[in-house]
């Protein structure tokens, strides 16, 4: 490349068109910089300052950084770091740097086995963009060893999809303000780059204070009109999930090219997918789930046109770079319509004209308020966790720190992960350890998110019955100055898709949805930690111990069932008998099981023996519910209803923690017992039996129940349960 370190502003631009051309495939000469792309790139290079560009999907934030980083490396600086939150977008990013001559390497969980090499790739000059996941600035090893040293030599820092910085933001993550301290040891002169799709004028500013680009910095904010002349909105209200699924099965091969089918749950993801295959199209599910490996091949087959769509959760939410995409599909509504800007903005950003369509669903709020569940815990329990901390004297892992404290893990993690950034705890070599620093309970601020949280999710109430139009109502979500009526969406050109579902869809549809019968898979490993509570429960569960895989009728979070058990295990629902719909379904899920492979029915010589009885857990909260099911079920198989995993009379009345694992197991240690009257029907039962529950959130009901049987006597035990969470 020509050195342009002396050239003046005409030459350097000319050079960044240049690097552009190449990027984007294009002759020489023959590709220009937008204008604010080029204000940009010339603020980071020429003048080395800060900037924060808020642009739409597709509007060329990466070409910035891209160019940006060409010019840089000629005229001398260091790599490129670039903060990226997705594996989908790393993969894309690298391919993109490729065209345009730069070498790009990324950090990430996918590929630990090629750090060590990209490392010394980086101390021999040879990588020119660096692309680390914001969980990689505070792994120990990489903050203390290597983020120190990446610091120093950095010749542009680039945060990408940099809302997920602002806790008003709709996809905030605590690792994302270690970048405050990158920043603080970026030596003078370094610029840095901000950029997202999805952020209004709240948000803006936090991220802008947060990197130094607020008021008062020498800073460029680069904001644009966030319309989207590609895209037609519109929403699909149909009468229930049979016929949302039924829709897409008739009318899928008529939208455009190939897209993305976006689901708020894997289960869901899995579960159209499979229906979609049953009808004839090509699709792949993508989530949280899914291997690394198969994630690639989708995104291959996808950017490929090898099929129609991916079945996607959020996992496919950012950066994913297919310019013809043609579509994009919500079987479900997002809860924040600045979440939903962001996931339709994959569609159109290469052809004229893209579809965009939202199918809501009875089921969207129960998953909402799920998800809610899991934000920043109360004081009582933050300040429980500081305590244990403090009074530990060494660091304790995640695993160690469950028995001590009342937080599911992902919640724990993501608590400490925001303690973190506030100094009140680090995470070293073994796990975590008290800063002894002073740290207040921000109520006030947790409050307000919550607040704007339930504020957003009314308004993707009111995005679905708006008779307005559709895209200036996203844009001034986004604080968009410029928003105006687009002329495209449903409400103002008219709808271009019907509701009709063909007799035959529906059928195909209310089968794979009434298709009951979910596997649950055992607990085999006893949470670690639990000899420091006083429960002498540790490593793999013994064999003797252990209950055999398990069945459920089907999954909370389900498009199919779920919406039929949620009505009868919701918190506040009355308890009453089991309805004979679910009983019919419950005995079809026992049939398959039992002639399926490994069931008792089933033939094969190492086959179980069939249950000799039933027996039930007993229940505080539905009691009737369980009894029910359990006499029903035996009544039907002819087996005996032997009796009821009951609890101790002084743990009658203490509540049993759900927030983690070994909590729980603790609670249902000292709690749950078998009679002694069910210990004599288990030995004249003389086999295994059915252990009846209602719901498995966890499965250590499931498992320490069926270890008291087996240890009383029970010859095996087959779980089975009306639903399972997830």
């Amino acid at each position: 490349m020509n050195d342009t370190s002396d050239a003046g502003p005409g030459t350097l631009r000319a050079s960044a068109d240049a690097v552009l051309a190449r990027l984007v495939g294009a002759p020489a000469g023959s590709a220009r910089l937008r204008e604010d792309q080029w204000r940009a790139i010339e603020a980071l290079v020429e003048h080395r300052r800060r900037a924060l560009v808020v642009q739409r999907t597709g509007w060329g934030k990466s070409a910035v950084y891209f160019v940006a980083t060409s010019l840089l490396r000629e005229r001398g600086s260091g790599p490129t770091v670039i903060v990226s939150p997705l594996l989908a977008l790393m993969r894309n990013q690298v391919e993109a740097a490729a065209r345009a001559g730069v070498h790009a390497r990324s950090i990430n969980s996918a590929n630990t086995e090629e750090w060590d090499e990209i490392q010394q790739e980086i101390a021999d000059g040879r990588v020119d963009v660096l692309l680390v996941s914001p969980e990689r600035l505070n792994n120990p090893d990489f903050r203390d060893q290597v983020l120190p040293r990446l610091a120093a030599a950095t010749g542009l820092l680039v945060v990408d999809e940099a809302h997920c910085i602002s806790d008003w933001g709709h996809d905030f993550r605590p690792d994302y303000r270690r970048l405050r301290t990158m920043l603080a040891e970026l030596p003078a002169g370094v610029p840095v780059l901000a950029t997202t799709a999805t952020a209004n004028a709240r948000v803006t500013a936090d991220v802008a204070e947060q990197l130094g680009t607020g008021a008062g910095s020498d800073a460029l904010v680069l904001r644009g009109p966030l319309d989207r002349e590609s895209l037609s909105l519109g929403v699909l209200r149909l009468p229930d999930a049979a016929h949302r699924l039924g829709w897409l099965g008739d009318h899928l091969g008529e939208l455009p090219g190939s897209g993305i089918i976006y689901t708020l749950t894997v289960a869901a993801a899995e579960e159209v997918a499979a229906h979609l295959r049953r009808c004839g199209h090509t699709v792949a599910s993508y989530t949280g789930r899914t291997e690394d490996a198969d994630r690639r091949q989708a995104e291959e087959d996808l950017l490929a046109n090898r099929v129609k769509a991916l079945i996607a959760t959020s996992a496919l939410g950012m950066g994913f770079d297919k310019p013809d995409l043609g579509f994009v599909v919500h079987l479900g509504s997002p809860s924040s319509p600045i979440a939903y800007y962001q996931q339709v903005g994959r569609a159109g950003r290469g052809v004229a004209h893209a579809e965009v369509l939202l199918l809501p669903g009875r089921e969207d709020e129960a998953i909402w308020q799920y998800f809610a569940s899991v934000a920043f815990p109360p004081e009582e329990q933050v300040r429980r966790t500081l305590d244990v901390l403090a009074g530990a004297g060494r660091p304790l892992s995640l695993p160690a720190l469950e028995p001590l404290v009342e937080l599911r893990r992902s919640r724990l993690e993501t608590m400490l992960k925001v303690l973190d950034v506030d100094g009140a705890v680090r995470r070293v070599k073994g796990g975590w350890v008290s800063t002894g620093e002073p740290w207040s309970y921000d109520a006030e601020r947790y409050a307000w998110v919550a607040r704007q949280r339930a504020e957003e999710q009314q308004a993707m109430r009111d995005y679905a019955t708006t008779g307005g139009c559709r895209m200036e109502f996203l844009r001034r979500r986004l604080d968009d100055e410029a928003a105006a009526p687009c002329g495209r969406c449903d409400n103002c050109a008219g709808p271009r898709f019907d509701a009709k579902v063909s007799a035959a869809a529906l059928d195909a549809a209310r089968g794979e949805l009434g298709r009951p019968g979910v596997e649950v898979e055992p607990r085999r490993m006893w949470p670690t930690g639990l000899a420091a509570v006083g429960v002498d429960l540790k490593g793999r569960i013994p064999a003797g111990e252990l209950s055999w895989s398990g069945r459920a009728l089907g999954r909370l979070s389900d498009i199919g069932w779920g919406n039929r058990l949620r009505p009868l295990l919701s918190p506040g629902a009355p308890d009453a008998p089991v309805p004979d719909d679910v009983v019919e379904a419950v005995v079809r899920v026992l049939a398959d099981w039992a002639r399926g492979p490994g069931g008792w029915a089933s033939g094969e010589p190492d086959a179980p023996g069939r249950p000799a009885g039933v027996v039930t857990v007993a229940s505080r909260s539905r009691p009737q519910l369980v009894e029910s099911l359990g006499r029903r079920i035996a009544e039907v198989g002819r087996m005996p209803l032997l009796g009821s995993v009951g609890q101790v009379p002084e743990a009658a009345e203490a509540r049993l923690s759900r927030t983690n694992s070994a909590q729980r197991v603790v609670g249902l240690h000292r709690a749950l017992t078998v009679p002694p009257e069910l210990a004599g029907e288990l030995a004249a039962a003389g086999g295994p039996v059915l252990l009846v529950d209602d719901l498995s959130d966890t499965g250590w009901t499931l498992a320490v129940a069926a270890r008291l049987l087996r240890r009383a006597g029970a010859e095996g035990v087959f779980p089975l349960v009306l639903a399972v969470q997830g």
